[in-house]
């Protein structure tokens, strides 16, 4: 169901729904019959009570499914088409409701799902106020523009670990990000310079430091030293950039995100052949001496905490080696 033809008919529809599950109280304290209880959480939009280890979610942030996945968390309703083969236990059999893709969300199956929660945001961060309509007890976690990525990651998790009872959990994972990022930075020589890129559709793309998507992060995380200063474009995407210009900046240490990896399309050329079979980078740096680090195939797909926390390692490595 498109989300405009969505908003004439919400208002009736969530009505009737919630009148009939319930779930219009989704902030207030839950019934004394299912023994549980709320927390206050600080998510995007402010402070909000939502049920704690609630039975019926739906999750649409993909920034949050393998944490998710690692809790054993069971979601009534989930965006199936963004998940692939990934997450087998969220995205589940026929009793997961589809949620569609955030170009086109499945409004009516996820009113369907009756959720509890519903962990909204990022892709899905257009729909915010419908999902509210649904659930008042909508929270947004995702990594806010213009604050230190890492400790939004942190957040996060923490938030997620109040909601599902996980906060030891949640500890873990933030304290394994940390690590991760400590041993980067004491591996890394800044006297070596860095650039990020972005491949798909048979193109290379520049990713520009501190905003292009997954890479240009690592750049004010990490202290590295760009080998190209350029404001991004298009942050998602990457910004056109010739393989002259790349020769050109001749840095010492490429980052690579691969956006088609998980996609296995007709005329696929991963990253790799790309970068490394391209004859005007042939005496780049970074190419002779393979100091090339490829972020994980499903990376694009993720980009949660577990998966920055395996780019910063990976990082680590590489320039420790």
């Amino acid at each position: 169901m498109s989300t405009r033809l969505f908003r004439p008919l919400v208002a009736a529809t969530v009505v009737t729904a919630l009148a009939l599950t319930g779930c219009a109280s989704g902030a207030a304290a839950p019934t004394e019959e299912t023994g549980a209880t709320t927390v206050t959480v600080e998510d995007n939009h402010g402070s909000i009570e939502v049920p704690v280890a609630p039975e019926r979610v739906v999750a649409l942030d993909n920034t949050t499914f393998e944490t998710l996945s690692e809790w054993e968390v069971t979601l009534a309703a989930a965006p199936k088409p963004l998940m692939y083969d990934l997450w087998p236990t969220l995205s589940g059999g026929d009793e997961v409701l589809d949620a569609g893709l955030h170009r086109e969300p499945n409004i009516e199956n996820i009113l369907a799902a009756e959720p509890d929660l519903i962990v909204g945001g990022y892709r899905f961060r257009d729909i915010y106020d419908q999902l509210k309509e649904i659930q008042p007890a909508t929270i947004e976690t995702s990594p806010r523009e213009g604050e230190d990525h890492a400790s939004e990651l942190k957040r996060q998790t923490e938030i997620l670990g109040q909601v599902f009872g996980k906060g030891d959990e949640a500890a873990k994972l933030s304290a394994d990000l940390d690590a991760a990022i400590s041993d980067a930075k004491a591996a890394y020589d800044p006297s070596e310079t860095v650039m990020g890129l972005i491949t798909s559709g048979g193109k290379i793309a520049y990713a520009a430091p501190g905003e292009g998507r997954g890479v240009g992060v690592l750049f004010p995380t990490l202290g590295l030293t760009p080998a190209l200063e350029r404001s991004a474009e298009d942050a998602s995407h990457g910004d056109d950039i010739s393989v002259e210009a790349i020769a050109a900046a001749n840095p010492e240490w490429l980052f690579v995100l691969d956006r088609d990896a998980m996609f296995g399309e007709d005329g696929y050329v991963s990253a790799k052949e790309l970068v490394e079979n391209a004859e005007a980078l042939k005496n780049v740096p970074a190419v002779q001496k393979g100091q090339i680090v490829y972020l994980d195939g499903t990376f694009y797909l993720d980009e949660g905490i577990q998966a920055y926390t395996t780019l910063y390692r990976s990082a680590a490595e590489a320039f420790a080696s």
